[in-house]
């Protein structure tokens, strides 16, 4: 019995984390003085990246690699 459960409980496990891969890393912080009106600003504590959401909650992607680059 336990040689059969085994597989499904790794898969499970697996599979949880690859939904949130996206945001593994990231530990957005609200930084209630960068509010722009409606968007509230998130300063991620783990890579720096700086995000704005209208929606309730932090981003729920990581926004390192978008960067400030100029054209």
């Amino acid at each position: 019995m336990v040689i059969l459960a085994l597989p499904i409980v790794i898969g499970v496990v697996a599979y949880l984390a690859w939904r949130n891969r996206a945001v593994r890393g990231c530990r957005w912080r609200a930084n209630v003085a960068g509010d722009k009106g409606k968007l509230r600003m998130y300063r991620c504590a783990a890579c720096g990246a700086e995000a704005f959401t209208a929606r309730k909650g932090p981003p729920e992607q990581c926004m390192r690699h978008l960067g400030n680059g100029g054209l």
